[in-house]
């Protein structure tokens, strides 16, 4: 089942680049700028895979699962990725999907990000995930749309049927998506119809992951120390590797398609640098997190798993604060 991945991410990659979209962008436009148009595409996009997920999980087809909940970790780790990303000049995904057109302020990023956390992961910093893995939180499920043994969500710690608390948290986010004045934007794809999209492709991701071994939907902090251990001859290729792999040639083939694939230097030799830190701290902190903007932002936070909602807090939290330092007080 491996292809599937290839092909989701493809598919992902191609959504990603022709909506121009990236959680880096999303939260720090709304601070510098005023744009909300990438934060209604968010919003609106959890709303409606929070739908199709727990329809999928209800039917049978997938088991939802929730990343177990650890204070220390996703706090730590959501604040430092969420000043690595704007240092780097893009999330996990956006550093991703551009890698495919030909930036190569991306290519270093993505590089320092898969290499760090591989490291912090499984390597020399491993030391410091084996402690705060003791720290770690899982319930015990109380529906069957979860795997038995689950990390807290916002249903299990009510003790709800997951309907009732995601029913509310939808109505919360549609108000913002479609209450609120929208931030005009050129792109191939608008904020709508790629919310649509990614949330119809995230529980297909989610079966085809699990079929291969892995219960869990889009992601991509796994796939690049995967593709990175597939290099170094450790390991083979797996589901979630295949599609970070299928993002950036789905973003290639789009980009060359719409001509807009371009080789990319920054005008200032500097930036290489800057990137390089950015990485290096997106890779740590999505090590220590357990996750990126996608695992945890666009694929946890719709499960509602409390783990996922506390890091992307944190995530929004970092990138403010490297936001504000880096722009903020020039404005």
């Amino acid at each position: 089942m491996v292809w599937t991945g290839l092909l989701v991410g493809a598919i992902f990659g191609i959504i990603l680049q022709r909506g121009r979209i990236c959680i880096n962008s999303a939260f720090r436009d709304v601070l510098i700028f005023k744009d909300n148009y990438l934060m209604k595409f968010a919003a609106l996009a959890i709303a409606l895979q929070s739908i199709t997920l727990l329809l999928f999980a209800q039917f049978g087809v997938i088991k939802l699962s929730a990343m177990p909940l650890n204070w220390i970790a996703n706090i730590v780790g959501g604040y430092i990725f969420g000043i690595g990303m704007v240092l780097a000049g893009g999330c996990a995904s956006g550093v991703t999907y551009r890698v495919g057109e030909g930036m190569t302020t991306a290519w270093l990023a993505a590089l320092a990000f898969g290499l760090t956390a591989q490291a912090t992961s499984g390597g020399v910093l491993s030391g410091w995930m084996k402690w705060l893995n003791k720290y770690n939180i899982t319930v015990a499920s109380n529906s069957s749309v979860y795997v038995s043994k689950t990390g807290p969500t916002l249903a299990t710690i009510f003790n709800v049927n997951p309907w009732i608390i995601t029913l509310i948290f939808v109505v919360l986010l549609l108000w913002y998506a479609f209450g609120t004045k929208t931030s005009q934007r050129e792109t191939k794809i608008n904020w709508i119809v790629a919310a649509v999209l990614i949330a119809i492709l995230q529980p297909i991701a989610w079966w085809a992951s699990a079929a291969s071994g892995r219960n869990y939907g889009l992601g991509i902090t796994g796939g690049w120390t995967n593709i990175l251990s597939v290099y170094t001859g450790n390991k083979p290729l797996n589901w979630i590797g295949a599609e970070v792999l299928g993002i950036i040639l789905g973003a290639m083939f789009i980009a060359i398609v719409g001509k807009e694939f371009k080789l990319r230097m920054p005008k200032k030799p500097s930036t290489y640098l800057q990137v390089l830190v950015g990485g290096v701290l997106m890779g740590f902190g999505a090590a220590t997190a357990g996750g990126c903007n996608i695992g945890h932002f666009l694929t946890g936070v719709p499960t509602l798993a409390i783990s996922s909602i506390v890091t992307s807090i944190f995530f929004l939290l970092g990138n403010w604060t490297m936001a504000w330092l880096l722009f903020g007080r020039e404005r």
